[in-house]
């Protein structure tokens, strides 16, 4: 479990991060996103522990992070900008995280060599910017992680290292019940394996909520009437609305049972509830096509 509590960065008179607080549990993986400047990469390296707050606390397994070699040992992380030792082959690597990671899997490192198709006695700087971050989710993976920290980790990979990626981090989550926690910009993807969201603006939450919640009462709704008329919908949460010829185009955010009954009330001749993808719930929610989410897709 990674507990982010109240968490204050200040680079100077630039306040980074502004109370934040994130919860990820055992045996889930949550999706953290928010524009450039939003504080995602930020709160990662605190995390990590490669900062320190300036206040607040970061808790992973029950224990403060930061200086702590035992909690470290627990965690997994793959950068978004990824750096290996210059000269250095997979191999190389392998032998560096055994002596520092008590847990590591060798067995499983080779596997997933096997599997990936690198060639582990190759110079990692010959590798291509989709191998290596290949090889960053392998050396992530092989020390069997509490907790897995992922920035922008399918980011270079073709479709089917995507797969292959994503299989062994929900096998993790599934079997082992690792929590993750993963930063990205790529909304699609997110929806597909996350189970929680948290959208941060400004160094603050924004929203924190499970998928399946965030769907339940944000409904994209057509409607049409017999006769073209002045509609009231003033008793609807309405986030944004426009009309297409005669079809009204609405987004509400209300319980799908108080929607349908107001609604029907007005005795539509059209009346279709569409599915909406969470690029457009972070949209709407956050106010609109106009706003800072919308700059996410």
């Amino acid at each position: 479990m990674i507990e982010i509590k109240n968490v204050v960065k200040k680079f100077d008179s630039n306040i980074a991060l502004d109370g934040l607080n994130i919860h990820v549990k055992d045996s889930s993986i949550y999706g953290l996103v928010g524009i450039n400047g939003a504080g995602k990469t930020t709160i990662i390296k605190e995390i990590m522990g490669i900062q320190r707050p300036d206040e607040g606390e970061i808790i992973i397994s029950g224990q403060p992070v930061y200086e702590n070699v035992d909690i470290k040992a627990k965690l997994g992380y793959v950068s978004d900008d990824i750096y290996f030792p210059h000269g250095y082959a997979l191999r190389d690597m392998m032998r560096y995280y055994r002596e520092i990671y008590k847990d590591f899997d060798e067995v499983r490192f080779c596997a997933m060599v096997n599997d990936f198709g690198l060639d582990a006695a190759r110079k990692l700087s010959a590798f291509s910017k989709g191998m290596q971050k290949q090889a960053a989710i392998i050396m992530a993976l092989s020390v069997k992680p509490d907790c897995l920290v992922l920035d922008e980790p399918i980011d270079g990979l073709d479709p089917v290292m995507r797969l292959k990626a994503w299989k062994y981090i929900i096998d993790d989550v599934a079997e082992r019940g690792t929590s993750v926690l993963i930063s990205s910009h790529n909304l699609r993807e997110m929806e597909g394996y996350c189970d929680h969201i948290g959208i941060i603006a400004d160094g603050k939450m924004v929203i924190e909520r499970e998928i399946d919640d965030l769907k339940t009462d944000v409904h994209k709704v057509q409607l049409a009437f017999k006769e073209k008329r002045n509609i009231d919908y003033g008793q609807l949460n309405v986030l944004h609305a426009e009309s297409r010829g005669s079809v009204d185009m609405l987004i509400i955010k209300n319980r799908r049972e108080d929607v349908e009954r107001i609604i029907e009330e007005m005795d539509p001749a059209i009346f279709d509830m569409l599915p909406l993808s969470l690029e457009e719930i972070f949209i709407y929610e956050l106010g609109g096509e106009n706003s800072e989410v919308a700059k996410l897709v």
